[in-house]
Protein backbone atom coordinates (compact mmCIF):
# COMPACT_ATOMS: atom_id res chain seq x y z
CA UNK A 1 0.00 0.00 0.00
CA UNK A 2 1.51 3.36 -1.06
CA UNK A 3 1.52 6.58 0.93
CA UNK A 4 -1.30 8.21 -1.04
CA UNK A 5 -3.62 5.26 -0.45
CA UNK A 6 -2.78 5.23 3.25
CA UNK A 7 -3.49 8.92 3.70
CA UNK A 8 -6.79 8.64 1.83
CA UNK A 9 -8.03 5.57 3.72
CA UNK A 10 -8.47 7.46 6.99
CA UNK A 11 -10.50 10.34 5.48
CA UNK A 12 -12.77 7.89 3.65
CA UNK A 13 -13.67 6.09 6.87
CA UNK A 14 -14.13 9.38 8.70
CA UNK A 15 -16.43 10.75 5.97
CA UNK A 16 -18.59 7.61 6.28
CA UNK A 17 -18.82 8.04 10.06
CA UNK A 18 -19.69 11.75 9.64
CA UNK A 19 -22.56 10.78 7.33
CA UNK A 20 -23.92 8.21 9.81
CA UNK A 21 -23.70 10.69 12.68
CA UNK A 22 -25.54 13.35 10.71
CA UNK A 23 -28.47 10.97 10.13
CA UNK A 24 -29.03 10.27 13.84
CA UNK A 25 -31.74 12.03 15.83
CA UNK A 26 -31.52 13.65 19.26
CA UNK A 27 -33.21 10.64 20.81
CA UNK A 28 -30.56 8.16 19.59
CA UNK A 29 -28.06 9.04 22.31
CA UNK A 30 -26.43 5.60 22.52
CA UNK A 31 -25.97 5.42 18.76
CA UNK A 32 -24.44 8.89 18.67
CA UNK A 33 -22.04 8.06 21.48
CA UNK A 34 -20.92 4.87 19.74
CA UNK A 35 -20.45 6.52 16.34
CA UNK A 36 -18.69 9.53 17.84
CA UNK A 37 -16.27 7.25 19.71
CA UNK A 38 -15.40 5.50 16.45
CA UNK A 39 -15.00 8.85 14.65
CA UNK A 40 -12.75 10.25 17.36
CA UNK A 41 -10.56 7.12 17.31
CA UNK A 42 -10.27 7.31 13.50
CA UNK A 43 -9.30 11.00 13.46
CA UNK A 44 -6.85 10.56 16.34
CA UNK A 45 -5.23 7.59 14.58
CA UNK A 46 -4.85 9.50 11.32
CA UNK A 47 -3.28 12.50 13.04
CA UNK A 48 -1.00 10.37 15.22
CA UNK A 49 0.36 8.38 12.29
CA UNK A 50 1.21 11.58 10.44
CA UNK A 51 2.95 13.10 13.49
CA UNK A 52 4.91 9.93 14.33
CA UNK A 53 6.11 8.78 10.91
CA UNK A 54 5.63 11.52 8.27
CA UNK A 55 6.31 14.84 9.98
CA UNK A 56 9.80 13.92 11.33
CA UNK A 57 10.93 13.09 7.78
CA UNK A 58 9.41 16.31 6.40
CA UNK A 59 11.12 18.45 9.06
CA UNK A 60 14.53 17.34 7.81
CA UNK A 61 13.76 18.61 4.32
CA UNK A 62 13.93 22.35 3.67
CA UNK A 63 11.21 22.28 1.02
CA UNK A 64 8.62 20.61 3.27
CA UNK A 65 9.64 22.06 6.63
CA UNK A 66 7.08 24.89 6.54
CA UNK A 67 4.25 22.50 5.63
CA UNK A 68 4.78 20.56 8.86
CA UNK A 69 3.96 23.57 11.05
CA UNK A 70 0.69 24.18 9.18
CA UNK A 71 -0.26 20.50 9.39
CA UNK A 72 0.43 20.37 13.14
CA UNK A 73 -1.67 23.51 13.63
CA UNK A 74 -4.53 21.90 11.69
CA UNK A 75 -4.28 18.78 13.86
CA UNK A 76 -4.44 20.87 17.05
CA UNK A 77 -7.53 22.67 15.79
CA UNK A 78 -9.15 19.35 14.89
CA UNK A 79 -8.39 17.89 18.34
CA UNK A 80 -9.76 20.98 20.09
CA UNK A 81 -13.08 20.76 18.27
CA UNK A 82 -13.19 17.02 18.94
CA UNK A 83 -12.76 17.67 22.67
CA UNK A 84 -15.54 20.29 22.65
CA UNK A 85 -17.90 17.94 20.84
CA UNK A 86 -17.00 15.08 23.16
CA UNK A 87 -17.87 17.13 26.25
CA UNK A 88 -21.17 18.24 24.72
CA UNK A 89 -24.23 16.05 25.57
CA UNK A 90 -25.12 13.99 22.53
CA UNK A 91 -28.79 15.00 22.74
CA UNK A 92 -27.97 18.71 22.87
CA UNK A 93 -29.67 20.87 20.24
CA UNK A 94 -26.34 22.36 19.14
CA UNK A 95 -24.73 18.95 18.50
CA UNK A 96 -25.61 18.81 14.75
CA UNK A 97 -24.19 22.31 14.15
CA UNK A 98 -20.99 21.52 16.07
CA UNK A 99 -20.68 18.29 14.10
CA UNK A 100 -21.00 20.18 10.80
CA UNK A 101 -18.29 22.59 11.94
CA UNK A 102 -15.98 19.68 12.81
CA UNK A 103 -16.70 18.03 9.47
CA UNK A 104 -15.91 21.28 7.62
CA UNK A 105 -12.56 21.57 9.42
CA UNK A 106 -11.71 17.94 8.67
CA UNK A 107 -12.55 18.30 4.98
CA UNK A 108 -10.34 21.37 4.70
CA UNK A 109 -7.53 19.45 6.41
CA UNK A 110 -7.97 16.53 4.00
CA UNK A 111 -7.94 18.89 0.96
CA UNK A 112 -4.71 20.52 2.18
CA UNK A 113 -3.08 17.11 2.55
CA UNK A 114 -4.18 16.07 -0.92
CA UNK A 115 -3.31 19.33 -2.75
CA UNK A 116 -0.21 20.50 -0.88
CA UNK A 117 1.29 17.94 1.45
CA UNK A 118 1.28 14.85 -0.75
CA UNK A 119 2.68 16.56 -3.90
CA UNK A 120 5.42 18.19 -1.79
CA UNK A 121 6.29 14.83 -0.21
CA UNK A 122 6.56 13.15 -3.61
CA UNK A 123 8.76 15.96 -4.94
CA UNK A 124 11.05 16.33 -1.94
CA UNK A 125 11.47 12.73 -0.79
CA UNK A 126 12.94 9.80 -2.62
CA UNK A 127 10.92 6.72 -3.44
CA UNK A 128 12.77 4.82 -0.73
CA UNK A 129 11.89 7.41 1.90
CA UNK A 130 8.26 7.51 0.79
CA UNK A 131 8.07 3.71 0.87
CA UNK A 132 9.67 3.63 4.33
CA UNK A 133 7.10 6.12 5.66
CA UNK A 134 4.28 4.14 4.03
CA UNK A 135 5.47 0.88 5.62
CA UNK A 136 5.66 2.47 9.06
CA UNK A 137 2.18 4.00 8.75
CA UNK A 138 0.78 0.68 7.47
CA UNK A 139 2.34 -1.11 10.44
CA UNK A 140 0.77 1.48 12.75
CA UNK A 141 -2.63 0.91 11.13
CA UNK A 142 -2.27 -2.86 11.51
CA UNK A 143 -1.27 -2.48 15.14
CA UNK A 144 -4.25 -0.21 15.84
CA UNK A 145 -6.59 -2.62 14.09
CA UNK A 146 -5.17 -5.53 16.09
CA UNK A 147 -5.59 -3.56 19.32
CA UNK A 148 -9.19 -2.81 18.35
CA UNK A 149 -9.85 -6.51 17.67
CA UNK A 150 -8.20 -7.51 20.96
CA UNK A 151 -10.35 -4.99 22.82
CA UNK A 152 -13.50 -6.28 21.12
CA UNK A 153 -12.55 -9.87 21.92
CA UNK A 154 -11.88 -8.91 25.53
CA UNK A 155 -15.30 -7.25 25.74
CA UNK A 156 -16.95 -10.33 24.26
CA UNK A 157 -15.07 -12.61 26.66
CA UNK A 158 -16.06 -10.41 29.60
CA UNK A 159 -19.68 -10.36 28.50
CA UNK A 160 -19.62 -14.13 28.04
CA UNK A 161 -18.09 -14.58 31.50
CA UNK A 162 -20.70 -12.28 33.07
CA UNK A 163 -23.46 -14.19 31.29
CA UNK A 164 -22.09 -17.53 32.49
CA UNK A 165 -21.74 -16.20 36.03
CA UNK A 166 -25.32 -14.92 35.93
CA UNK A 167 -26.55 -18.30 34.67
CA UNK A 168 -24.53 -20.07 37.37
CA UNK A 169 -25.92 -17.83 40.10
CA UNK A 170 -29.44 -18.32 38.79
CA UNK A 171 -28.95 -22.08 38.81
CA UNK A 172 -27.53 -21.95 42.34
CA UNK A 173 -30.54 -19.93 43.45
CA UNK A 174 -32.87 -22.51 41.89
CA UNK A 175 -30.98 -25.32 43.64
CA UNK A 176 -31.17 -23.49 46.97
CA UNK A 177 -34.91 -23.02 46.52
CA UNK A 178 -35.36 -26.69 45.65
CA UNK A 179 -33.23 -27.77 48.64
CA UNK A 180 -35.17 -25.44 50.91
CA UNK A 181 -38.46 -26.87 49.68
CA UNK A 182 -37.20 -30.44 50.14
CA UNK A 183 -35.97 -29.62 53.65
CA UNK A 184 -39.31 -28.01 54.46
CA UNK A 185 -41.13 -31.12 53.24
CA UNK A 186 -38.89 -33.36 55.35
CA UNK A 187 -39.42 -31.13 58.38
CA UNK A 188 -43.20 -31.24 57.98
CA UNK A 189 -43.13 -35.03 57.58
CA UNK A 190 -40.94 -35.44 60.67
CA UNK A 191 -43.22 -33.10 62.64
CA UNK A 192 -46.25 -35.15 61.60
CA UNK A 193 -44.55 -38.37 62.65
CA UNK A 194 -43.46 -36.94 66.00
CA UNK A 195 -46.93 -35.50 66.64
CA UNK A 196 -48.54 -38.82 65.77
CA UNK A 197 -46.18 -40.72 68.05
CA UNK A 198 -46.78 -38.26 70.90
CA UNK A 199 -50.55 -38.31 70.54
CA UNK A 200 -50.89 -42.09 70.34
CA UNK A 201 -50.44 -42.75 74.13
CA UNK A 202 -52.67 -39.81 75.00
CA UNK A 203 -55.41 -41.06 72.69
CA UNK A 204 -55.10 -44.58 74.11
CA UNK A 205 -55.27 -43.27 77.69
CA UNK A 206 -58.23 -41.10 76.84
CA UNK A 207 -60.09 -44.01 75.28
CA UNK A 208 -59.26 -46.21 78.30
CA UNK A 209 -60.51 -43.59 80.73
CA UNK A 210 -63.67 -43.13 78.65
CA UNK A 211 -64.43 -46.86 78.69
CA UNK A 212 -63.61 -47.13 82.40
CA UNK A 213 -65.99 -44.26 83.11
CA UNK A 214 -68.75 -45.98 81.18
CA UNK A 215 -68.12 -49.24 83.07
CA UNK A 216 -68.05 -47.47 86.44
CA UNK A 217 -71.33 -45.73 85.67
CA UNK A 218 -72.87 -49.04 84.74
CA UNK A 219 -71.54 -50.60 87.92
CA UNK A 220 -72.89 -47.76 90.04
CA UNK A 221 -76.32 -48.08 88.47
CA UNK A 222 -76.34 -51.81 89.09
CA UNK A 223 -75.28 -51.23 92.68
CA UNK A 224 -78.11 -48.78 93.24
CA UNK A 225 -80.59 -51.30 91.90
CA UNK A 226 -79.28 -54.00 94.21
CA UNK A 227 -79.28 -51.62 97.17
CA UNK A 228 -82.89 -50.81 96.57
CA UNK A 229 -83.77 -54.54 96.44
CA UNK A 230 -81.55 -55.82 99.30
CA UNK A 231 -80.04 -53.13 101.51
CA UNK A 232 -78.18 -55.62 103.67
CA UNK A 233 -76.17 -56.97 100.76
CA UNK A 234 -75.66 -53.57 99.01
CA UNK A 235 -72.11 -52.97 100.09
CA UNK A 236 -70.84 -56.43 99.17
CA UNK A 237 -72.69 -56.53 95.86
CA UNK A 238 -71.47 -53.07 94.88
CA UNK A 239 -67.89 -54.05 95.57
CA UNK A 240 -68.27 -57.27 93.61
CA UNK A 241 -69.85 -55.56 90.63
CA UNK A 242 -67.28 -52.82 90.63
CA UNK A 243 -64.44 -55.34 90.64
CA UNK A 244 -66.15 -57.30 87.89
CA UNK A 245 -66.52 -54.34 85.55
CA UNK A 246 -63.23 -52.59 86.31
CA UNK A 247 -61.03 -55.66 86.52
CA UNK A 248 -60.11 -55.79 82.76
CA UNK A 249 -58.87 -52.18 82.91
CA UNK A 250 -57.04 -52.25 86.23
CA UNK A 251 -53.85 -53.62 84.73
CA UNK A 252 -53.65 -50.88 82.13
CA UNK A 253 -54.42 -48.14 84.66
CA UNK A 254 -51.85 -49.48 87.10
CA UNK A 255 -49.25 -49.71 84.32
CA UNK A 256 -49.92 -46.08 83.34
CA UNK A 257 -49.68 -44.99 86.98
CA UNK A 258 -46.44 -46.95 87.45
CA UNK A 259 -44.97 -45.50 84.24
CA UNK A 260 -45.91 -41.97 85.33
CA UNK A 261 -44.47 -42.49 88.78
CA UNK A 262 -41.31 -44.01 87.31
CA UNK A 263 -40.80 -41.03 85.03
CA UNK A 264 -41.49 -38.61 87.85
CA UNK A 265 -39.28 -40.43 90.29
CA UNK A 266 -36.36 -40.92 87.92
CA UNK A 267 -33.32 -39.46 89.60
CA UNK A 268 -29.67 -39.07 88.75
CA UNK A 269 -29.17 -42.84 88.66
CA UNK A 270 -31.80 -43.27 85.95
CA UNK A 271 -31.00 -40.24 83.73
CA UNK A 272 -30.89 -40.79 80.00
CA UNK A 273 -29.36 -38.74 77.24
CA UNK A 274 -30.72 -39.15 73.76
CA UNK A 275 -28.36 -38.63 70.82
CA UNK A 276 -30.37 -38.24 67.60
CA UNK A 277 -28.87 -39.79 64.51
CA UNK A 278 -30.05 -38.36 61.21
CA UNK A 279 -29.40 -38.97 57.58
CA UNK A 280 -30.02 -37.28 54.29
CA UNK A 281 -32.55 -38.88 51.99
CA UNK A 282 -32.31 -38.30 48.26
CA UNK A 283 -35.55 -36.78 47.00
CA UNK A 284 -35.82 -36.14 43.28
CA UNK A 285 -38.57 -33.83 42.14
CA UNK A 286 -39.60 -32.89 38.64
CA UNK A 287 -40.27 -29.66 36.83
CA UNK A 288 -41.54 -29.02 33.36
CA UNK A 289 -39.35 -27.08 30.92
CA UNK A 290 -40.46 -25.39 27.74
CA UNK A 291 -38.66 -27.15 24.86
CA UNK A 292 -40.13 -25.00 22.11
CA UNK A 293 -43.48 -24.11 20.57
CA UNK A 294 -44.98 -25.76 17.52
CA UNK A 295 -47.10 -23.34 15.51
CA UNK A 296 -49.69 -24.55 13.03
CA UNK A 297 -51.10 -21.61 11.08
CA UNK A 298 -54.14 -21.95 8.88
CA UNK A 299 -54.49 -19.51 6.01
CA UNK A 300 -56.49 -19.31 2.83
CA UNK A 301 -54.97 -19.44 -0.66
CA UNK A 302 -56.62 -18.76 -3.98
CA UNK A 303 -56.36 -21.21 -6.87
CA UNK A 304 -58.00 -21.36 -10.27
CA UNK A 305 -60.75 -24.01 -10.52
CA UNK A 306 -62.68 -24.96 -13.65
CA UNK A 307 -65.76 -27.05 -14.42
CA UNK A 308 -67.34 -27.94 -17.76
CA UNK A 309 -71.07 -27.25 -18.14
CA UNK A 310 -73.39 -27.83 -21.15
CA UNK A 311 -75.47 -24.79 -22.01
CA UNK A 312 -78.58 -24.77 -24.19
CA UNK A 313 -80.04 -21.87 -26.14
CA UNK A 314 -83.16 -21.34 -28.21
CA UNK A 315 -83.33 -18.81 -30.99
CA UNK A 316 -86.07 -17.88 -33.40
CA UNK A 317 -85.67 -19.17 -36.93
CA UNK A 318 -87.90 -17.62 -39.64
CA UNK A 319 -88.05 -19.31 -43.00
CA UNK A 320 -90.31 -19.20 -46.00
CA UNK A 321 -91.64 -22.36 -47.72
CA UNK A 322 -94.22 -23.26 -50.35
CA UNK A 323 -97.46 -24.60 -48.87
CA UNK A 324 -98.41 -28.13 -49.49
CA UNK A 325 -101.84 -27.05 -50.64
CA UNK A 326 -103.26 -23.70 -51.67
CA UNK A 327 -106.42 -24.29 -49.68
CA UNK A 328 -106.98 -21.61 -47.04
CA UNK A 329 -107.29 -23.19 -43.62
CA UNK A 330 -107.16 -20.12 -41.40
CA UNK A 331 -107.81 -16.45 -41.24
CA UNK A 332 -105.87 -14.42 -43.79
CA UNK A 333 -105.70 -10.90 -45.06
CA UNK A 334 -105.80 -9.50 -41.50
CA UNK A 335 -103.08 -7.98 -39.32
CA UNK A 336 -101.40 -10.49 -37.02
CA UNK A 337 -98.44 -10.33 -34.66
CA UNK A 338 -96.64 -13.37 -33.29
CA UNK A 339 -94.05 -13.08 -30.51
CA UNK A 340 -91.58 -15.86 -29.85
CA UNK A 341 -89.06 -15.63 -26.98
CA UNK A 342 -85.47 -16.65 -27.51
CA UNK A 343 -83.75 -18.26 -24.52
CA UNK A 344 -80.18 -19.14 -23.67
CA UNK A 345 -78.61 -20.79 -20.64
CA UNK A 346 -75.74 -18.97 -18.95
CA UNK A 347 -73.48 -20.41 -16.26
CA UNK A 348 -74.23 -19.37 -12.70
CA UNK A 349 -71.24 -19.63 -10.38
CA UNK A 350 -71.85 -20.44 -6.74
CA UNK A 351 -69.47 -21.53 -4.04
CA UNK A 352 -70.13 -23.80 -1.13
CA UNK A 353 -67.89 -24.87 1.69
CA UNK A 354 -66.99 -28.47 2.28
CA UNK A 355 -64.56 -30.17 4.64
CA UNK A 356 -61.50 -31.26 2.70
CA UNK A 357 -59.37 -32.79 5.46
CA UNK A 358 -58.58 -32.42 9.14
CA UNK A 359 -55.33 -31.57 10.84
CA UNK A 360 -55.10 -33.19 14.26
CA UNK A 361 -52.74 -31.47 16.70
CA UNK A 362 -52.02 -33.31 19.90
CA UNK A 363 -49.20 -33.99 22.29
CA UNK A 364 -47.87 -37.45 22.97
CA UNK A 365 -46.42 -38.20 26.37
CA UNK A 366 -43.62 -40.69 26.74
CA UNK A 367 -41.95 -41.88 29.88
CA UNK A 368 -38.37 -42.73 30.52
CA UNK A 369 -36.62 -43.84 33.65
CA UNK A 370 -33.54 -41.81 34.47
CA UNK A 371 -31.21 -42.66 37.31
CA UNK A 372 -30.25 -39.62 39.37
CA UNK A 373 -27.16 -39.99 41.52
CA UNK A 374 -26.12 -37.69 44.33
CA UNK A 375 -24.09 -37.88 47.50
CA UNK A 376 -26.05 -37.97 50.76
CA UNK A 377 -24.82 -37.86 54.33
CA UNK A 378 -25.88 -39.70 57.46
CA UNK A 379 -24.91 -39.69 61.11
CA UNK A 380 -23.00 -42.58 62.64
CA UNK A 381 -21.90 -43.08 66.22
CA UNK A 382 -18.69 -44.55 67.51
CA UNK A 383 -19.00 -46.22 70.92
CA UNK A 384 -15.88 -46.59 73.03
CA UNK A 385 -16.52 -48.76 76.08
CA UNK A 386 -14.49 -48.21 79.25
CA UNK A 387 -12.59 -50.98 81.00
CA UNK A 388 -10.71 -52.03 77.90
CA UNK A 389 -7.01 -51.82 77.34
CA UNK A 390 -5.87 -48.93 75.22
CA UNK A 391 -4.32 -51.21 72.66
CA UNK A 392 -7.38 -53.43 72.41
CA UNK A 393 -10.36 -51.14 73.05
CA UNK A 394 -13.53 -52.36 71.42
CA UNK A 395 -15.08 -49.87 69.03
CA UNK A 396 -18.50 -50.33 67.50
CA UNK A 397 -20.02 -48.26 64.70
CA UNK A 398 -23.80 -48.04 64.81
CA UNK A 399 -25.61 -46.62 61.80
CA UNK A 400 -28.93 -44.84 62.18
CA UNK A 401 -31.78 -46.81 60.70
CA UNK A 402 -33.84 -44.85 58.15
Amino acid sequence: MNLRTLMQTGPAKAIELFAKLSETSDGAVKTREKLFTELKAELELHASLEEQHLFPVLRRNAETKELVADAIRDNKELRAKLAELEALPKNDESFPERLKDLQKTFRQHARDDKRELLPAVQRALSEEQVQNVAEKMEAGLAEAEQAKQDEAEERRAKARQEREEAEFLARQAELRVEQSQAAERRTREAARQVAGAALAPVQAATETARQATRLAAGAAEATNNIARRAPARASASASALTDMFLWPWMGALQSMQQAGSAVAARGPSGMEEVIPLGEEVLEVSKRTENRGTARIRRFAVETQAEEQVTLQSEKVVVERRRPVSDKVTGEILTEMTVEVIETAEVPVVEKRLRLREEIVVRTERTQQVETVQATVRRDEVEIQQPGRKRGGQQLRSVAAEG
